[in-house]
Formats: C-alpha cells, structure tokens, sequence
C-alpha cells in the first residue's frame, strides 16, 4: 500500500523493518537463545510496533522494508503504507530515507525496541518544532530513534559511523555537529540474551496487527 495524499500531509514515522524469516532477523540473539525463540520475538514486536504505532492521527507510519523484493510479502499488515529500504549499510538506508520525505519532519525508528510507546514519538516530533535534528539513544551506545527537519540533503549525513558498535551515537554526532540536536528518552533494544530477558515482557505477547 502506497501513502495516500492525506498520509502525505502528515508527519512521517518510518519504522525499518526486515523480513521476518530465519537466519535472516535476530542473528546475534538467535546465536544465543535459539534461532525459533529470536524469530518469534521478532515478528511480535513488529505486529504489536505496527498495532500500537499505525492508529495514531499525529503521523502516517511508514513501513520501510528490507530487503526490497519483501515489499509484498504477507507479513506486513495491508492497511499500512511501505516502503523499500534500498540497497547500502545502514547509514546509506536511513539518509535516502530522510532525504526523500519531502517537506516534512521524519523520524526513523528500528523494529528491535519493544518499549517504544506513542508518547516517546510524540515527544520527539515535539523537540522536532525547536530542534534541527533529535536522537533516541540507546543502551548500547547506539540510538533506536533519529528524526530531522526538511532542512538540507542528508544523503551523507551518516558516513563514517561505526554501526553496531559502542561508538555510534558519538559518530553521528560528530557528522550533526553544525545541528541543533535534541535527546528524547534512552531506551533498550534487543540484541542478545540479557537483553531480551529484560524486555521479554513487552514484546513476546502476540498481538495482531491492524
């Protein structure tokens, strides 16, 4: 399903999400707590990322899919608006992502973060009305939420960022140096055995999406 003109006028949440097969979501926890257990953990906190993100009227959520031939894939929710992800690393995703949103703030989040609620989203398209830039950050030293303005290309906004490592954010931060940068709430996500121990509570309860 392609965004409507009315979804277009809105706010735009995209949040990435992957296929959901095996050995192809999870690798890390799945080398830990199985590979079923770490795909069954997934696909729920999709489908419950998906329900309790998609009825909110203060944005349009955007699937962006990954890769891009599981644009049609059953998984997704067929009311929902998607998206291809495109080829490259992470950073080359998110800024074609962010470049091509148009006139309109845009906030991207992961799909490994059951603790998302509507209100961290809120929150942060409100520091959006004063801020250039804002970043959710994450345990880990990395960030589960980036959002900007339609204020300049941000094609190369994410280059020589270290991914997955301790040193993301700070990384990110030296490229939005010239920014106003806001911080919204550091949040958890789920890479491994004690993380999703932690988190189980939130994301292993299946609810369908809409």
């Amino acid at each position: 399903m392609a965004e409507t003109s009315n979804d277009r006028n809105r706010r735009r949440l995209v949040l990435m999400v992957k296929e959901p097969r095996a050995g192809w979501v999870k690798t890390r926890l799945a080398r830990e707590i199985g590979t079923a257990a770490a795909l069954r953990f997934y696909r729920t906190a999709c489908a419950n990322l998906i329900r309790r993100l998609s009825s909110d009227p203060r944005w349009c959520l955007v699937l962006a899919i990954s890769p891009d031939r599981a644009l049609t894939s059953r998984a997704w929710p067929p009311s929902t608006p998607r998206i291809r992800q495109g080829t490259g690393n992470l950073g080359d995703r998110m800024g074609r992502l962010l470049h091509e949103t148009g006139p309109r703030a845009t906030i991207i989040i992961g799909s490994d973060i059951p603790g998302i609620q509507p209100q961290h989203i809120a929150e942060a398209f409100r520091m959006l009305e004063h801020a250039d830039a804002v970043l959710g950050p994450a345990e880990d030293g990395g960030y589960w939420l980036v959002g900007m303005k339609p204020v300049r290309p941000f094609r190369d906004i994410f280059r020589n960022v270290r991914w997955s490592s301790s040193y993301t954010l700070d990384d990110t931060l030296a490229n939005f140096k010239d920014l106003n940068v806001a911080f919204t709430q550091t949040l958890e996500d789920v890479d491994d055995a004690g993380s999703f121990k932690r988190n189980a509570h939130l994301g292993m309860r299946v609810t369908p999406a809409r």
